[in-house]
């Protein structure tokens, strides 16, 4: 009776399940556990990259019978490799050797643009009033070396057709997750014309580029600005040749350039070729649509690389943009901006071989501080110092990183 009567529990279990209610439908998902995460990256701008006559035989490398810049950049190298991506300024060409040059017509090693794949850059902007000083065959070796090296390049072009062939020159990088369209632009190439059998070469901001470079060629513009928008990049960054040498303000046609070309889409305009730093700034912009959007300029970097030592000229920063994606709303934008300050120490004739070196500013007066330096004499200490103020002045003190 007992295994019947329990035979007869299960049966009516089994029963009574079948005949349960179904669950109740669970709750709707809450929005916000779809939501995906803002993406943030970090890109690290340097500015014009050349090499005076003295850089360039202090790079000589006697025992190795060559050429090496990297001794001279090491302590911007952990500013710039920490990045998701950094670009710089070429101001220089490699034509070839052994006839190097400094000013008026830069020729220099290809070691330099190893220096700079080394010291972690990724894309080189070449369209500059220097990029023709050794004509066309120096501007398509400079490309080559570049190739070699693994460095990207905007702004210059073996031909019209690779130009053409590469959406007009619109380069677009993968910057930490973040899609960005970069172009670049130079006001003139100092009075030496593009021929007509190179035509589209260089990309010139100015119609009248061999007069005074004040009218925009417009519709060049906005063919290029057309060719970035269609690859769908969340930002697009144009680095610009422009502006007053030696000034540490930008002038009116730069202000009247930016516009222009924050009209066409721009976010962020990326200056360079004063030579010394000049200030930079967030806007807000109004789009086509009536909605607003942030844009950056800085309107120049001064020298990364330079045997000039007036005053601001051996002054400069690894800018530090931080960008943010939100995937949710599409909508991106730089959301922070710090800075370096680096100086380019010139110890003269006193050591063979390290003569130059780009120090970063804090790091060196801390050093010395601390008696842990034998870079830095007092009256080093006292340029570093000043070093220090003039990008507060001129930049803005609550961009520095203060780094330490």
């Amino acid at each position: 009776m007992g295994k019947r009567l329990l035979a007869l529990l299960v049966i009516c279990t089994l029963l009574a399940g079948c005949g349960a209610e179904p669950d109740s439908p669970s709750e709707p998902a809450d929005p916000a556990a779809t939501e995906q995460p803002n993406i943030v990256a970090t890109l690290a701008v340097c500015g014009d990259t050349m090499s005076h006559m003295p850089q360039t035989r202090d790079a000589y490398d006697e025992a190795a019978q060559g050429y090496d810049y990297k001794p001279m950049i090491r302590f911007a190298k952990p500013w710039v490799s920490a990045a998701d991506y950094a670009v710089v300024n070429l101001e220089t060409t490699f034509a070839g050797g052994p006839d190097y040059s400094g000013f008026p017509a830069f020729n220099s090693p290809d070691a330099l643009g190893a220096a700079l794949a080394d010291a972690g850059f990724d894309l080189v902007s070449t369209a500059n009033n220097h990029c023709l000083d050794r004509g066309y065959d120096g501007l398509a070796r400079t490309l080559d070396v570049l190739d070699g090296v693994g460095l990207a390049h905007v702004g210059t072009y073996r031909s019209a057709e690779e130009r053409n062939d590469n959406d007009r020159g619109v380069y677009l990088a993968d910057v930490g997750g973040i899609r960005m369209a970069f172009l670049s632009y130079t006001y003139g190439t100092n009075g030496i014309p593009v021929s007509k059998s190179h035509s589209g070469t260089v990309n010139i901001l100015h119609t009248d580029y061999l007069d005074d470079a004040q009218t925009l060629s417009t519709s060049l513009l906005w063919r290029d600005f057309k060719a970035a928008k269609a690859l769908s990049p969340d930002l697009i960054a144009v680095m610009v040749h422009w502006g007053t040498e030696y000034q540490t303000t930008q002038n009116d046609h730069q202000e009247e350039i930016a516009d222009y070309l924050f009209s066409l889409g721009a976010d962020i305009i990326l200056g360079g070729h004063p030579h010394v730093l000049q200030p930079m700034e967030t806007r807000e912009l109004q789009n086509e649509d009536g909605t607003t959007r942030t844009g950056f300029v800085c309107w120049s970097l001064g020298n990364f690389i330079s045997a000039q030592n007036d005053e601001y000229t051996d002054t400069t920063v690894v800018l530090q943009l931080e960008l943010t994606k939100n995937p949710n709303t599409g909508i991106s934008q730089v959301t922070n901006v710090q800075y370096v300050p680096m100086y380019m120490l010139d110890r003269e004739q006193q050591v063979n071989g390290e003569r130059y070196i780009l120090l970063d500013a804090h790091r060196a007066i801390r050093d010395y501080e601390a008696g842990k330096t034998d870079l830095v004499t007092t009256s080093t200490y006292k340029k570093l110092q000043k070093c220090v103020e003039d990008c507060h002045a001129i930049l803005g003190k609550q961009g520095d990183s203060l780094s330490r």
